[in-house]
C-alpha cells in the first residue's frame, strides 16, 4: 500500500477497475473544469489555511475520541467511538460539504445541488450554502421526507429549497437521479454536490480526501490514549464516505483490521438490505462503475435499510477495489442488531446515535465478545436526533 494516496485514483479516476466517469460529452466538460478547479486550488495556501479555519472555528474540530467504558464492560472488550456526531451539524458530512463549497465558491457558481438520504448531507450543504451565501437545492425521497422530519425542517430553516421525490422508491437513489437531472438543467451555475464517495470522478477522490480529516485525527488521538494502534476499526457502508475517511489513516497499518459494515436490514431477500457488497456484481450506477445490486439487464434493483443513509444500491469505487484487495473486510449488521445498539449505546453511554453509525456500533459490539482482548475503533458518524421521532413512533422506547 505504499504510495496509496499518490496512486488512487488514476488520472482517469479509477481505482483499480472501478470508478471513472461515465456521462455524456457535455456534463463531461463541465465535470473536467470542477477537476482541474479541484487540483488547482486544493494545494493552494489560502484554501488550506481556510479549511483549517472553519473546522477549527466554525465545525468545532478535532472531535474527540472517546473510551465507551460501560459498552466495553458490557461486551467484555475495549470500545473507542471517534465522535463525528460532535461535529457540527451532527454528523461527518459538513468535513466535505464545506470543502466541496468552498470550491464552488472559487469556480464562481451560484448554487449547490444534492441529494440526501437521512438528511445529514442535505442539512450539512444547507449549512454551507449559508455560510458562503449560495443558493441550495436538496432532493430527498418522500419516504425518507417523512422518517427524517427534524432534518427536513433544518434545511428549511437553513434556506435551502428542498425537492420531495416522488418516483420510484421515492429513497436514496431516486434523489440522486432527480438532483442530477436538476443539474443538468443548468451546470454553468450551478454545482452536484455529491454526498459520498461515490459518483463520476473527481467526486469519489474529492469527498475521501476531504473526509480523511476524521481519520488523521482519530489515530493520533488514539495513539496519545493508548500508545498503541487499534486492533480493529470500523465504519457503517452506505456509499462510503465517513468510513473511507477513517479507513484512510489505517490502510497502510498492517496490523490493523479495518470492517466496513452493511445494512443486511429484515432479510437476504431482494429488497429487503442494501448489502451491496455481499450480494452486488460490478457495474454502472450513477455515472461510475462499482459493485452494485442490479437485475439480469443491468438496472438497480430495489433496496431497504432502517437507516436512511445507507439504502444505496451502490457503493463507492474505493470501497469495491479495497474489497478486492481484501484490504477491508466488508460484514452486515440487521436491522434488529442496529436498533439494539441504539438502545444500548444511549442507556449506557447517554450517546444516543445516528441508525446509520448504530450498524457500526452493533458489528463492534459482536466483534468485543468474540476478541475481549483487542481494542476496537469505532467511527461514531453521527447523532440520532434525526431518528427518535421514526424510533419511538414505530418501536416504543425500549426498558
Amino acid at each position: 500500500m505504499k504510495d496509496y494516496f499518490k496512486n488512487n485514483p488514476d488520472e482517469k479516476g479509477f481505482f483499480g477497475e472501478y470508478g471513472g466517469s461515465f456521462i455524456p460529452p457535455d456534463l463531461q466538460k463541465e465535470m473536467d473544469k470542477i477537476t482541474e478547479g479541484y487540483f488547482t486550488i486544493s494545494k493552494s495556501h489560502d484554501f488550506i489555511s481556510e479549511l483549517r479555519s472553519i473546522r477549527k472555528h466554525f465545525q468545532g474540530r478535532p472531535t474527540p475520541v472517546y473510551y465507551a467504558k460501560e459498552l466495553s464492560r458490557m461486551t467484555g472488550g475495549r470500545i473507542y467511538l471517534k465522535r463525528e456526531d460532535l461535529n457540527h451539524t451532527g454528523a461527518h458530512k459538513l468535513n466535505h460539504c464545506m470543502g466541496e463549497a468552498l470550491l464552488a465558491k472559487y469556480l464562481g457558481k451560484k448554487k449547490l445541488i444534492a441529494e440526501t438520504g437521512a438528511g445529514q448531507h442535505g442539512v450539512a450543504l444547507a449549512t454551507a450554502a449559508a455560510y458562503f451565501g449560495l443558493e441550495c437545492e436538496i432532493h430527498m425521497g418522500e419516504v425518507d421526507i417523512a422518517k427524517e422530519h427534524p432534518n427536513v425542517i433544518r434545511m428549511k430553516l437553513l434556506g435551502a429549497k428542498v425537492i420531495p421525490v416522488t418516483f420510484g422508491l421515492k429513497t436514496l437513489k431516486e434523489a440522486v437521479d432527480s438532483a442530477f437531472t436538476a443539474y443538468l438543467e443548468d451546470p454553468i451555475n450551478s454545482i452536484y454536490c455529491i454526498g459520498s464517495v461515490v459518483g463520476p470522478h473527481p467526486f469519489p477522490m474529492m469527498v475521501r480526501d476531504f473526509q480523511r480529516v476524521v481519520g488523521i485525527e482519530a489515530k493520533e488521538q488514539f495513539y496519545e490514549m493508548t500508545g498503541e494502534m487499534p486492533d480493529n476499526v470500523c465504519a457503517c457502508v452506505g456509499g462510503g464516505s465517513n468510513a473511507m475517511g477513517i479507513f484512510s489513516a489505517f490502510l497502510q497499518e498492517e496490523d490493523v483490521s479495518i470492517y466496513g459494515v452493511e445494512p443486511m436490514g429484515r432479510s437476504e431477500e431482494i429488497g429487503d438490505h442494501a448489502a451491496t457488497m455481499k450480494f452486488g456484481i460490478p457495474g454502472l450506477i450513477h455515472g461510475f462503475k462499482c459493485y452494485n445490486l442490479q437485475d439480469e439487464k443491468g438496472e438497480p434493483l430495489p433496496v431497504y435499510s432502517i437507516a436512511s443513509g445507507l439504502d444505496y444500491p451502490g457503493v463507492g469505487p474505493e470501497h469495491s477495489m479495497l474489497r478486492d484487495l481484501e484490504k477491508v473486510n466488508y460484514v452486515g449488521a440487521s436491522d434488529e442488531e442496529c436498533l439494539d445498539a441504539f438502545y444500548t449505546l444511549s442507556r449506557k453511554e447517554g450517546i444516543i446515535p445516528a441508525l446509520e453509525s448504530s450498524h457500526a456500533v452493533a458489528f463492534a459490539m459482536k466483534l468485543a465478545k468474540e476478541k475481549p482482548r483487542q481494542s476496537i475503533l469505532v467511527n461514531l458518524s453521527g447523532r440520532g436526533d434525526k431518528d427518535i421521532d421514526f424510533i419511538v413512533d414505530n418501536f416504543g422506547i425500549r426498558e
